[in-house]
C-alpha cells in the first residue's frame, strides 16, 4: 500500500521532469561561476522576484542564516517575531554564525504590532547594541499569510530607520497564491528574500537567496565561508529550474486538497479544525486522542498515513504535490475509524 505523507511539504519527491533535467544537466564549477545551469536558475529567480541578483544555497536555514550574516555585523541585534522559524527552528544559528542577538516580539498570525516594532529599534546609546536587521516570515510557519499592507508598513518603518528587512519566504509562492498577488509584490517589501525550492515546489535540494547585486556579491563570499561553494551544483539547479518553471502554478492544487481535508475533518466530532490557521496548505487541528500519541501515530501508519502530533492531540497535516484526493480521503476515513 502506498503511504501518504502529511508530515510536511518537505517530503515531496522530485518529478519525472526534474529527474530527467538533473540527468541531462550541463554543469561547470559554480565557485568559478561557470556552471550555466546555476547561472540560469539565479537569473530566473532574480527576475521572478523583481530583484537584481540571486544565489543558490543548500537549504532554507542556510539561506536565512547567510542573509543575517551578510546584513549584520558582530554584536548587532535582529528584531523578529517570537513564533518565527529563524528563532524557533534554526538551532540558535544566528548566535553561532553571525554573532548577533535575536530580539523577539509577540506577533499575531505573523504580523508585528507596529508601534511595538518601532519601540524595539535601538536608539543611539553607548549601552545599546545597534539594530542591524528586521526579519519577517511570509507565509508564516503557523499557517497564516501576512498581508501586503502589513509588509509595506514594516518595510517603511525599517527604511525610515536605515534598517534592512529580510523575508523568510520559505513558502513565498504559497503566500502569493493565498493573497492573489504576484510573489514580486511581496518581495518588493524586503531587501533580501529566501525561498525554498525543496518544499511544495518538489525540488530535492536547495533554496534561493535574492536581493540587489551588492548584497548578493557579499553573500556569495559568505556562502563560501559557510561551506556552501558546491562546485558542479547544476545537477541540483536543474531541478530548481523545473520547480520555478512548472511547479508554482500547481501549488493551487495543494491548497485545494488542504481545504478538502479541513472540510472532511470538520465533520468528525472528536476533531477541532483550527480555522484561524487555514491560509495555505496546512491544516492544524486538535484531536481527542483515544490512545497515547505514539500508539495513535502507529495506528495511522498501519493504514498508510504518515503524520506527527503532540501528546495533547495537536496535529499539523500538510498537503503537497504528492497528496491526491485519494490520500486526503484515506486520512479522513482512517481518523473516523480510529476515533469511533
Amino acid at each position: 500500500m502506498r503511504p501518504f505523507d502529511f508530515r510536511s511539504d518537505t517530503v515531496t519527491q522530485p518529478t519525472a521532469n526534474m529527474r530527467k533535467a538533473m540527468f541531462e544537466a550541463v554543469v561547470g564549477d559554480d565557485v568559478y561561476r561557470d556552471d550555466p545551469t546555476v547561472n540560469e536558475l539565479e537569473r530566473k529567480c532574480a527576475a521572478l522576484l523583481g530583484k537584481e541578483a540571486a544565489l543558490f544555497v543548500p537549504s532554507g536555514t542556510f539561506g536565512n542564516q547567510l542573509a543575517i550574516l551578510t546584513h549584520t555585523k558582530r554584536g548587532d541585534e535582529v528584531i523578529l517575531g517570537d513564533a518565527c522559524h529563524i528563532l524557533r527552528y534554526e538551532v540558535g544559528a544566528a548566535a553561532v554564525i553571525a554573532a548577533v542577538q535575536l530580539r523577539s516580539t509577540p506577533t499575531e498570525k505573523g504580523c508585528f504590532q507596529l508601534e511595538q516594532l518601532e519601540k524595539l529599534i535601538r536608539g543611539d546609546d553607548i549601552h545599546f547594541p545597534e539594530t542591524g536587521l528586521i526579519c519577517i516570515e511570509n507565509a508564516h510557519s503557523g499557517g497564516n499569510v501576512v498581508s501586503l499592507e502589513h509588509m509595506s508598513d514594516v518595510y517603511k518603518i525599517a527604511s525610515d530607520n536605515g534598517i534592512p528587512v529580510h523575508l523568510d519566504g520559505a513558502r513565498l509562492f504559497n503566500a502569493a497564491h493565498a493573497l492573489g498577488i504576484e510573489a514580486k509584490a511581496i518581495a518588493a517589501c524586503a531587501d533580501s528574500i529566501m525561498f525554498c525550492l525543496s518544499k511544495g515546489l518538489c525540488a530535492p535540494v536547495g533554496s534561493m537567496l535574492v536581493g540587489n547585486k551588492t548584497f548578493i556579491e557579499r553573500a556569495r563570499k559568505n556562502r563560501k565561508l559557510m561551506g556552501g561553494g558546491l562546485r558542479q551544483v547544476g545537477i541540483l539547479a536543474a531541478a530548481g529550474l523545473v520547480a520555478v518553471e512548472e511547479m508554482i502554478p500547481l501549488l493551487a492544487e495543494d491548497h485545494i486538497m488542504a481545504q478538502r481535508l479541513a472540510d472532511g475533518l470538520d465533520k468528525l466530532p472528536k476533531v477541532e479544525v483550527i480555522k484561524a490557521q487555514r491560509d495555505i496548505n496546512f491544516v492544524f487541528c486538535k484531536i481527542a486522542l483515544p490512545m497515547p500519541i505514539d500508539a495513535f501515530i502507529e495506528a495511522l501508519a498501519a493504514e498508510g498515513i504518515k503524520a506527527t502530533g503532540t501528546p495533547d492531540g495537536h496535529f499539523r497535516f500538510v498537503t503537497n504535490h504528492d497528496t491526491p484526493a485519494e490520500g486526503v480521503d484515506l486520512l479522513i476515513d482512517t481518523l473516523k475509524k480510529l476515533l469511533s
